[in-house]
């Protein structure tokens, strides 16, 4: 059952619906924070009370009230209290999963592998993993410690998981990369080069590697789907105490730094449901929206303008005016104009361009 599901009949259990329908995102708070209650009292019997619970999340005791009524009627929870606080009477027990050797090995393998995958690492696979350790003999300790050493060395760009799991290994570990990267200004010409990882980062579809490169010796941007190969290096190095990637990307829009234009204020009127969507959005740290009168959305910008920006104000057509700066306002009205002459050219159209 999930945990939105759980809501609803604890709301349902209690016929007590909430005063305003809830967003998904509030949904989403209450029932990670529904989970951290259950996790508090069980871990804490008798510790919390409805008035520290409400304290604590900073919310009132008739919301912590509603919370505990879906721990009982929805969790199906023997939710308790006394004079001290809040206790369960029983907690439901997980059923004992036996595992052979070599299965409980290869759990752990897999466990440790996992905390080389961008997004998989932890708190609480670490704890696992120590869980999973602690039931080993301890002649195998320093052996599992040292399993990740059995990693593959290279990657190719085929195997995409596997260059990003390279790539977010020797970050980790502060190793050098040898890379053979193909330059999208040169047509595609490769050129092989040494490189420090210092962050990576998903934009768009795809992810960006920021490294210090040896061979320009200055820190710059690969895009991981043009890096052919990548080996790991046993070379370490240190990523310099006052690097930060906010400050490396500054103000510009998207990730082209070197075609940045210099910061400039950007004002656009959007229509109000493409305005709705924007405004739903971060997209980046200068934006600033108001909804007006009419509808209508006013969203401004400090920012370095790139080719990626006006990429996204064509994107939404009629929908979007650009109000300032005045050089951006022609620039997008004349890729419109230039994009209409290409459909005028192509005459009348002629079949119904069904399929077949």
């Amino acid at each position: 059952m999930k945990c939105v599901d759980v809501l609803r009949i604890g709301r349902q259990a209690v016929n007590d619906p909430l005063d305003e329908p809830a967003s998904r995102l509030e949904e989403s708070k209450r029932t990670a924070r529904i989970l951290e209650i259950v996790q508090l009292i069980a871990g804490n019997p008798r510790r919390y009370r409805r008035a520290d619970l409400a304290q604590r999340f900073e919310i009132s005791e008739r919301m912590i009230q509603k919370d505990l009524d879906i721990i009982r009627h929805g969790l199906k929870l023997s939710l308790c209290n006394d004079r001290s606080g809040y206790f369960f009477d029983g907690l439901p027990q997980l059923p004992t999963t036996p595992y052979s050797f070599s299965e409980a090995l290869a759990l752990l393998i897999a466990a440790r592998i996992a905390q080389l995958i961008p997004g998989v690492n932890s708190a609480d696979l670490a704890a696992a993993i120590a869980r999973l350790e602690s039931i080993f003999p301890a002649t195998f300790h320093a052996l599992l410690r040292d399993v990740t050493a059995r990693l593959p060395q290279r990657a190719d760009r085929t195997h995409r998981q596997a260059m990003l799991t390279l790539l977010h290994r020797a970050l980790i570990e502060q190793r050098q990369i040898r890379i053979v990267y193909a330059v999208a200004s040169r047509g595609g010409a490769t050129s092989e080069r040494i490189v420090e990882p210092y962050h990576m980062m998903p934009y768009g579809r795809s992810w960006y590697l920021i490294a210090f490169d040896h061979k320009q010796q200055g820190v710059l941007q690969f895009k991981i789907d043009r890096i052919h190969e990548a080996e790991l290096l046993e070379t370490t190095y240190i990523i310099p105490a006052d690097f930060d990637v906010e400050a490396y990307l500054g103000d510009t829009w998207g990730i082209m730094r070197g075609a940045a234009r210099k910061t400039e204020q950007v004002e656009l009127l959007f229509e109000p449901e493409a305005g709705r969507w924007v405004a739903e959005e971060m997209w980046h740290k200068s934006q600033q929206s108001e909804t007006l009168p009419d509808g209508r959305v006013r969203v401004t910008f400090c920012v370095g303008i790139t080719p990626e920006m006006v990429s996204w104000l064509l994107y939404y057509g009629a929908r979007v005016q650009v109000v300032a700066p005045a050089w951006l306002r022609e620039r997008v009205a004349e890729e419109h104009r230039r994009a209409a002459e290409g459909y005028e050219s192509l005459g009348q159209p002629g079949e119904d361009g069904s399929c077949r």
